[in-house]
């Protein structure tokens, strides 16, 4: 393993850490290990004062960093799409990376969920909050099966909660069992586990929360054609 190889996030949030500031040396591993790769070096003015730079290798290392984020944050944002969408044709309204509030162990928490909807029904108990978590990186859903806060707010939020998964990233017993899981292939959604249903009506707060965000844009000419199977 080439010593470039063997650094990792950490180094590379330290890269943007020392881009983004006046560069003034920590004198830890990490900015020995960033100095040694050659990735930062050390610049002392008249007085003698040192402080690191970024070299053009590690502005290079910047460069791709922020390339396979935006790639990742496109697959993200292409399968959040899709799930939106099939959830449009099944005759629900849709919102994308809400924020919303929710009670959880006596304390507020802010939950931001990839896709949440609610059926078009003008009678309250089917209503059906459900909320939809996207993960295309398998290490993105490790971190957050570690929060179980989390886990606790879409509780506190939906009636059902599903992980969307990229198939391939984890075998569906994976995720806890108070969640669903969908299986994302590139010919459509397999759902692996059907989402735990549980009674559960949106409170004043979620509906003024909905109420104040746009939800997704749709097409009326689909909409219209599910109109009739979904009228109460």
């Amino acid at each position: 393993m080439t010593a470039d190889a063997a650094l990792g996030e950490r180094h590379r949030r330290r890269l943007r850490e020392v881009y983004r500031s006046a560069g003034w040396p920590c004198r830890d591993t990490v900015e020995i290990e960033l100095l040694a790769a050659g990735w930062l070096e050390r610049v002392f003015d008249a007085d003698g004062r040192e402080t690191l730079r970024v070299t053009d290798a590690g502005l290079g290392v910047l460069a791709a960093t922020l390339q396979r984020h935006r790639a990742r944050y496109g697959d993200h944002e292409h399968l959040a799409a899709r799930v939106a969408a099939q959830l449009q044709r099944e005759g629900r309204i849709v919102w994308r990376a809400l924020a919303l509030r929710a009670p959880v162990e006596g304390r507020w928490v802010v939950a931001r969920p990839d896709v949440f909807s609610i059926r078009h029904t003008t009678v309250e108990a089917g209503v059906e909050p459900v909320a939809h978590e996207v993960k295309v990186r398998r290490a993105d859903l490790l971190a957050d099966l570690r929060r179980p806060a989390k886990a606790g707010a879409y509780a506190a939020l939906a009636s059902r909660c599903w992980y969307v998964l990229q198939a391939g990233i984890a075998a569906p017993d994976e995720v806890p069992p108070a969640y669903g899981v969908l299986l994302a292939h590139a010919d459509g959604l397999e759902v692996a586990r059907p989402a735990p249903a549980r009674e559960w009506r949106p409170t004043l707060a979620l509906w003024m929360a909905l109420a104040r965000a746009a939800p997704e844009p749709h097409d009326d000419a689909a909409q219209g054609r599910l109109g009739a199977a979904h009228e109460r």
